[in-house]
């Protein structure tokens, strides 16, 4: 990566805060100097936080799940999150040297209405996540509060998943800085917890480290192998590439793009990576895929000294996904304060939480969910490369980015963009294989089931919207 600093800054005066963020001085608006004081170590601190959670094992467990062995599924974990997380480190130094964040980066190669587009998608992913996330911590407690015996039906649910939505709340309602301190003095201490846990697991765990798996044909297996590739090999560090550069924008201006992407991949894969696989040993113990039971079937009552802890995790998860929430709704034109972006946010994550809550497999039920959102994430990712990179090499006129259409040297709609998007969202499903039938493409079930959505959405995208802007210039 170049080491060069930050790029493309804007020559025209920044756009004031927008009124719905009356507590943090940032809304979409450029970054100034002053304001970038976060080092890459915090911005590391803050991708650690976020992927050290429970429902990073359900990643590594999901091999498990789907048929295949103990060593099948660490190798497609660990080598895949390569692809994914340099991917992702990449667009965290685009966040870099522009200090814009990620939606509004979209108006280059989508236009300036056109980005409207994948920034109201990326407003209803992120409160999806939310209700994920809170599903795995409400799982988590009440499946160890039941080893005391105190159990209470519906009332503690509510009760449990009020508390940890008000902290989430709390934190993201302050913005960048609240989240970046919360993550950089608590993530450590997190860190050292699950190590601790970790060995305990291992130790107290009888890992089946010759678990062959199911019995599967050579194509069943590769099916098998493609589709966690797809959902927790590759696809995890894709799926926070629309949240990059909300924060990557602080890091200070004299920090090296190096230290920007190390930090930021490296935040992303070792946590990932690490709790996938020892979700995965715990799976092929016969502990289930549900994060309750791998908790509780591994260490018991002694899973309440560090509960408090393990509730950091989708917390400083969600804080991210509320956030980024309110960017991308200021993105495409919302004016309403943030406290209502985030109540709305937390009416529809609490619909999603409904969802995994009655579903039977979670497991199961986060494939379909991880599938579903790549099929759009990847494409968008190539295109907004592809234009950064190869169209513009680096040179992206920001103030451009903030200017009416009459002004900005930006169409309102880039037709070549919005057609490759949509191109490359044809291709992911048709390559898609999903565990429901309408996430299962007609090529992919032509050649056996195999799932190369990412891949394919990906490449179409991306190659089609390099032809079509070469063709117009």
């Amino acid at each position: 990566m170049s080491t060069r600093p930050t790029e493309s800054l804007t020559t025209s005066e920044p756009p004031p805060p927008p009124a719905g963020v009356p507590f943090d001085a940032h809304g979409i608006e450029p970054v100034s100097a002053e304001g970038r004081d976060c080092s890459p170590w915090e911005l590391f601190w803050i991708w650690c936080g976020a992927n050290i959670a429970p429902i990073n094992w359900v990643l590594g467990a999901l091999g498990i799940t789907l048929g295949l062995s103990l060593v099948e599924t660490l190798v497609v974990v660990v080598v895949g999150n390569v692809i994914g997380c340099a991917v992702f480190g990449a667009f965290n130094v685009i966040g870099h040297r522009t200090a814009v964040n990620q939606m509004v980066l979209g108006r280059a190669p989508f236009g300036l209405s056109g980005a409207v587009v994948p920034g109201l998608v990326q407003f209803l992913l992120t409160m999806g996540w939310v209700g994920v996330n809170t599903w795995v911590v409400l799982d988590l407690v009440l499946a160890v509060l039941a080893e005391f015996d105190v159990t209470g039906g519906l009332w503690l649910e509510v009760v449990v998943a009020a508390g940890i939505m008000a902290v989430q709340l709390g934190l993201a309602l302050y913005g960048f800085y609240a989240i970046r301190s919360f993550e950089k003095y608590t993530v450590p201490a997190t860190a050292l917890v699950m190590a601790i846990m970790t060995v305990l697991a291992l130790v107290s765990t009888d890992v089946h480290w010759s678990l062959a798996g199911e019995a599967m044909t050579s194509g069943e297996k590769f099916t098998a192998v493609t589709q966690l590739l797809t959902a927790i090999g590759v696809g995890w560090g894709l799926t926070w590439i629309p949240y990059a550069s909300d924060y990557s924008r602080f890091v200070r201006v004299t920090a090296s793009a190096r230290s920007v992407f190390w930090s930021s991949s490296l935040g992303m894969y070792v946590p990932t990576v690490w709790l996938a696989a020892l979700g995965a040993c715990l799976a092929s113990a016969g502990s289930g895929s549900d994060p309750s039971a791998l908790v509780v079937s591994t260490f018991g009552v002694m899973a309440v000294p560090v509960l408090l802890l393990l509730v950091h995790g989708p917390i400083a998860t969600n804080i991210l996904n509320l956030y980024s929430c309110s960017l991308a709704a200021l993105s495409v034109g919302v004016r309403a304060a943030r406290w209502k972006v985030t109540l709305g946010a937390g009416v529809v994550a609490a619909m999603v939480l409904a969802v995994f809550i009655e579903a039977d497999s979670f497991a199961h039920a986060f494939d379909n969910w991880m599938v579903s959102i790549l099929v759009w994430i990847s494409p968008w990712a190539a295109v907004m490369l592809v234009d950064y990179t190869l169209i513009r090499r680096g040179a992206l006129d920001v103030g451009g980015l903030y200017l009416p259409a009459s002004e900005s040297p930006y169409a309102r709609w880039n037709k070549a963009g919005l057609i490759s998007l949509a191109a490359g969202i044809a291709a992911g499903w048709a390559w898609q294989y999903g565990l429901v039938p309408p996430m299962q493409g007609p090529v992919a079930i032509a050649l056996g089931n195999i799932d190369f959505s990412w891949l394919s959405g990906s490449v179409v995208a991306g190659g089609l919207y390099w032809t079509l802007s070469r063709r117009a210039t």
